[in-house]
Parts: C-alpha cells; structure tokens; sequence
C-alpha cells in the first residue's frame, strides 16, 4: 500500500531536519603553542587580580562567567563576542536583567529561564553579545543578590578583564586587541 502524499513530503522534512545536525566536516581551530601560552597568562593574572582584590577588599570581584570571558578575550580575541563592547556591555544588560526580574519575580523557575531568555534578547538588541553572560541571570537569581552586584563585581569586574586584555593580547606583535570598541 502507497503512502499518503501529505505522510511523504512529512518524512522528507523531517529527514532533511536530522540532516542538518551532522555537521560538515572537522574542526577549523588550529593549534599554536605562542596562542596558547596567551590563553594560560591572560587567564591566570585576570582571575589571579579578581581574586587578589577579593581578598583585600570588602567585595566579591569574581563570578563564574568571567573564567568564560576570559576563556573568548584570550582564546578568540578577535572574534565579535570577544570585544570591549560585548563584554562590558554584555555582563552589564544580562546582570541587569536578572536584578529584574529576580526583585520583580524572585527565583521561580519560569522566571529564571525567563531572565536568561531576555537577557540574550537584550544582547542582540543592544549588539553587545557575550555568550559567558548568558549565565549572569543564573548567578544572580540563584545567589539572590542585590543591586550592588551589576556595579562590584559585574561593570568593574569586566573592566578590569577588558584592561588586563588589552595589555596581554597587545604584548604579541601579531595581535590587535580590540578590533572594534563601538
């Protein structure tokens, strides 16, 4: 017996979706040992001096998405979510967000996948997307902070990532850092 026309073109959509997730081929990133090097430098003194003003001030300077930043403004320093503007702005507008919705809302689970959904929006809106601050909603609504937090640690936090950058990525002749500050 013949499939029904509208069960054929059904199947036909639903293998071309599977077909899209199996890839094309291997990955394009290149091993460089003078690269990697940056990475393990610029990641050490970055959360090395966030954990040292932690330490001799009254404020927590560290937050888990910041070993992520650091991971993008070392690791991928050219790339667009790497730049000042996505990781100032990027950490500021989801913190933001998540102070919000968590003094709006609390830390109810619709409101928490709710605070991560809006902060991504905000970031495209605002063009200033910066995947480690996906995770800013999180830590705020799960930590239940207060609006202190979008100032120390999140905006002179991320000021201080982008400054140790600028030194470090500049140091290596073949880089420049940032491509873009606007």
């Amino acid at each position: 017996m013949e499939q029904p026309a509208v069960a054929k073109k059904e199947e036909v959509h639903y293998v071309r979706f599977l077909s899209k997730m199996k890839g094309k081929g291997r990955s394009p990133l290149q091993v460089n040992v003078k690269d990697i090097i940056t990475g393990l430098i610029g990641g050490f003194l970055t959360i090395l001096a966030l954990v040292f003003l932690t330490n001799i001030t009254a404020a927590v300077w560290l937050m888990a998405p910041f070993g992520a930043s650091c991971v993008l403004v070392f690791g991928a320093w050219n790339a667009p979510l790497s730049q000042p503007r996505n990781i100032i702005g990027g950490h500021f507008v989801s913190t933001l967000i998540g102070l919000v919705t968590y003094h709006l809302f609390g830390n109810e689970p619709w409101a928490i996948g709710l605070a991560v959904g809006l902060a991504i929006a905000m970031m495209m809106i605002t063009k200033t997307t910066h995947p480690p601050a996906g995770a800013d909603p999180l830590v705020v609504m799960l930590g239940a902070y207060s609006w202190s937090y979008l100032i120390a640690p999140v905006l002179i936090g991320s000021i201080i990532i982008v400054f140790l950058a600028l030194i470090i990525n500049n140091l290596r002749n073949n880089r420049e850092y940032p491509t873009f500050w606007i």
